[in-house]
C-alpha cells in the first residue's frame, strides 16, 4: 500500500524527447525548474492522480544477466546516493528514453524527473524518483478583449487531468531491484515504456503471489471443477478458496486443498493442473507464502458468484455466507421434463 498525501516535490527537471525514427532531437534544460507554491499542487495532482486510481501492481528493475547491467537501476541508485545531482542524472535518463524512442508510433513529449520525499509504502516512509512523460496535446480556448469584442484564441497544451506515462521508483527493496509503480495511458507500443525504457519484471512479493494463486484457482475451477462437477461447485470452490485466503495469514497448500476441495478425487487433479499451468501463473514452485489481505479483497470483488442458466434465470450465491448455498441449494434431474433443476429452500422472501 502507498500513501502519497504528504509527498513533497523536492526538485523538478523538465526536458523534451523526440522520436529518433523521425529524426527528431532531444532537448535538455540547463537548470532545474524553479518550483513555486502555485504550480506545485497542480503538478502533484497531475503526477500522482493515476497512481491513486489504479491497482497497485509493483515492478522491479531486472536484467537477464545481472541487475547491475540495468541502466535505469544504476541511474536510480546514482540519484538515491546523491540526490543533489538529480538534474544531471535526469539528462542521462532523458537520453536513455530517447535511445528507446525508435518505434514510428512513439510520440515526442516533455519528460519530468522529480525527487520526492515523505512517501509511504508498506508502512515505511521513503524517498522516491518520479519520471513522467506527457505526449498528447489537448485543444483549449483563450479569450482576449479587442475593442468591444471578445476574440477566441485556440491553443494547445497538456491536459492536467491525465498523465500519459509515468513511474515512481521507491528507495525501497534495492536488493530486489527497487519497488516501482508504472502508468501507461497511451499503449500504442506496450514494450516501449516498461520493457525498453525501464526494463522491469513484476515484483514478486506476497501481493503478487496471492493474486497469481487466486487467478490460478479460478483457472482450475473453470477448467477442472466445472466439467467434473457443475457450475454450483465451481462457484463454491472459489468461494471456499477466497474464504481460506481471507481468514489465514499464511498459505499452506496441503491445508488449503484439504479445506477447499470437498471431492478428494480432485486433489490429484489440482496437482496435475499445477504442473501443467503453474508456470503460466508464476506459481509452479509455490506451496507456502504470506497472504496479502488487499489482494484477497480485490479478488473477491472480481470473482463471479452467479450461476447463469440457459432458461434466462440467474442464481446469485453469497460469498459472505457460503454455508447458505451448501445447506439450502440442491441440484437434481427431472425425468418428466428431462431437465436439470435447482431446489432452493427458504423461510420467507426478503425485501429488496
Amino acid at each position: 500500500m502507498i500513501n502519497l498525501f504528504n509527498t513533497h516535490i523536492e526538485s523538478l527537471s523538465i526536458h523534451r524527447v523526440g522520436n529518433k525514427n523521425r529524426n527528431e532531437s532531444v532537448f535538455l534544460s540547463e537548470q532545474p525548474y524553479n518550483l513555486n507554491d502555485e504550480i506545485v499542487p497542480l503538478l502533484k495532482e497531475y503526477f500522482f492522480k493515476s497512481f491513486r486510481e489504479k491497482e497497485e501492481n509493483y515492478f522491479q528493475f531486472a536484467h537477464e544477466v545481472d541487475l547491475e547491467y540495468n541502466d535505469m537501476f544504476n541511474l536510480a541508485t546514482e540519484i538515491f546516493t546523491n540526490p543533489s545531482e538529480i538534474h544531471e542524472v535526469s539528462k542521462k535518463i532523458t537520453n536513455h528514453l530517447f535511445e528507446q524512442s525508435n518505434h514510428p508510433h512513439i510520440k515526442n513529449g516533455e519528460v519530468y524527473v522529480t525527487y520526492l520525499t515523505n512517501l509511504s509504502i508498506d508502512n515505511n516512509v521513503v524517498d522516491a524518483i518520479g519520471v513522467f512523460k506527457s505526449e498528447i496535446m489537448s485543444d483549449f480556448m483563450q479569450f482576449e478583449e479587442k475593442g468591444k469584442s471578445l476574440e477566441m484564441i485556440l491553443q494547445q497544451g497538456i491536459n492536467l487531468n491525465k498523465l500519459d506515462k509515468g513511474c515512481l521508483i521507491f528507495n525501497y527493496k534495492k536488493e530486489e531491484g527497487y519497488k516501482i509503480l508504472s502508468v501507461d495511458s497511451n499503449r500504442y507500443d506496450t514494450r516501449y515504456w516498461l520493457e525498453h525504457f525501464l526494463s522491469v519484471d513484476a515484483f514478486q512479493d506476497e501481493n503478487f503471489i496471492t493474486k497469481k494463486y487466486l487467478k490460478f484457482c479460478q483457472g482450475f475451477a473453470k477448467d477442472v471443477v466445472f466439467p467434473a462437477e457443475d457450475k454450483k461447485e465451481e462457484v463454491m470452490f472459489m468461494n471456499r478458496s477466497v474464504n481460506y485466503f481471507a481468514k489465514n495469514d499464511q498459505f499452506e497448500e496441503s491445508n488449503f486443498l484439504n479445506e477447499v476441495l470437498d471431492n478428494p478425487d480432485l486433489i490429484p487433479e489440482f496437482k496435475n493442473y499445477k504442473v501443467d499451468k503453474g508456470e503460466k501463473y508464476s506459481i509452479e514452485d509455490v506451496t507456502s507464502f504470506p497472504i496479502a489481505n488487499n489482494a484477497v479483497s480485490d479478488a473477491r470483488r472480481s470473482i463471479k458468484n452467479v450461476i447463469n442458466l440457459d432458461t434466462n434465470i440467474q442464481i446469485k450465491l453469497d460469498f459472505i455466507n457460503p454455508e447458505s448455498a451448501e445447506k439450502f441449494v440442491e441440484k437434481g434431474w427431472d425425468e418428466e421434463k428431462q431437465m436439470y433443476y435447482y431446489l432452493v429452500y427458504f423461510n420467507k422472501e426478503q425485501k429488496s
